[in-house]
C-alpha cells in the first residue's frame, strides 16, 4: 500500500510550493507571500533583461473537475495524456498583449505596446523594446526587453497584459509573465487569480530605488484597459483608441 500512500501525496500535495531559487527549478516564483526580489542584489542589474509573456487556453472548470473527479476513480489515467481539442464554445480564443508603462528619470513617459505601434526602442530612450506581437498564444509569447546598462535612467516599469478583442477571458487562460535576468534564476509571475470579467491587469513592477533594481508582484487586474491602469499607478498619461497593424503587416 505504500504506492498507493505516495501516489495520493502526490496528488494532494502538486500546487507546486517554488517561492525561491532553487538548483531544481533554476526559478524565482514570486508570490502574495513573497513578492519582492532584488535584480542588484543576484547581480542581475547589467545587460538585457527579459520579459516573455506565455499563455495557453484552458478548458471550463467543470471539465477540469470531472477530471480530477476521474483521476480518483481511475488513477492510472494520470498516466494519459490529454486529448488536444480545438476551440470550440467550451475554448475562448483570446488574444493577450504584453506592455509596459515607463518614466525615466528625466521626467519622461510614456508606453510599449502593440497598439499603436508603439513598439520602443532597446538603445535609445525608453531602453524597452517589444519585439513582435503574438496573436495566436504560440509557446514563445510576446517577449519585451529592457536594456539595463541605463538603469540609471529608468526610474519605474510597470509591466501589463491586456485582452485585445475586448473578451474578458482571463480566467480562461494559464498566462505567465516570465523575467529571464542576465545572471541568477528566472523570475516567474502566475497570472492564476479568478478575474473573469477583466480586460487588463498590473503584472510587474522594476523600480530602481536608490540605486537598487527591484522587481514586485504586481497582479492587480482592472475592468478597464490602460488608462485604468494609468489611473491606478499615477502615471498621468494622455490615452485614446488605438489599434494594431494587420498580421503580417509592417511594424
Amino acid at each position: 500500500m505504500s504506492f498507493w500512500d505516495d501516489l495520493w501525496r502526490g496528488l494532494r500535495g502538486s500546487g507546486g510550493h517554488f517561492e525561491s531559487g532553487s538548483a531544481a527549478t533554476n526559478a524565482i516564483a514570486l508570490t502574495k507571500r513573497h513578492p519582492v526580489v532584488s535584480l542588484s542584489k543576484q547581480g542581475a542589474a547589467t545587460s538585457n533583461l527579459r520579459v516573455n509573456l506565455s499563455w495557453r487556453m484552458r478548458t471550463s472548470d467543470i471539465e477540469g473537475r470531472s477530471r480530477q473527479s476521474g483521476l480518483l476513480r481511475h488513477p492510472f489515467k494520470m498516466f494519459k495524456p490529454d486529448v488536444v481539442q480545438a476551440h470550440t464554445r467550451g475554448v475562448v480564443n483570446v488574444d493577450l498583449d504584453i506592455g509596459c508603462l515607463y518614466e525615466l528619470t528625466d521626467g519622461a513617459k510614456g508606453v510599449v505596446q502593440p497598439l499603436g505601434g508603439f513598439f520602443g526602442n532597446l538603445n535609445a530612450p525608453p531602453y524597452v523594446k517589444l519585439s513582435g506581437d503574438d496573436r495566436f498564444g504560440s509557446p514563445s509569447g510576446e517577449t519585451l526587453y529592457v536594456n539595463l546598462d541605463h538603469r540609471e535612467s529608468i526610474k519605474r516599469l510597470l509591466v501589463f497584459v491586456y485582452i485585445y478583442d475586448q473578451t474578458p477571458a482571463f480566467d480562461r487562460t494559464h498566462a505567465k509573465v516570465t523575467l529571464y535576468p542576465s545572471n541568477g534564476p528566472r523570475i516567474e509571475i502566475e497570472l492564476d487569480e479568478r478575474a473573469p470579467q477583466a480586460r487588463s491587469c498590473a503584472v510587474v513592477s522594476l523600480e530602481n530605488v536608490k540605486g537598487e533594481l527591484m522587481v514586485r508582484r504586481e497582479v492587480k487586474f482592472v475592468y478597464g484597459f490602460q488608462a485604468e491602469l494609468d489611473r491606478m499607478y499615477g502615471w498621468g498619461l494622455h490615452w485614446g483608441r488605438g489599434y494594431k497593424t494587420k498580421v503580417g503587416g509592417g511594424r
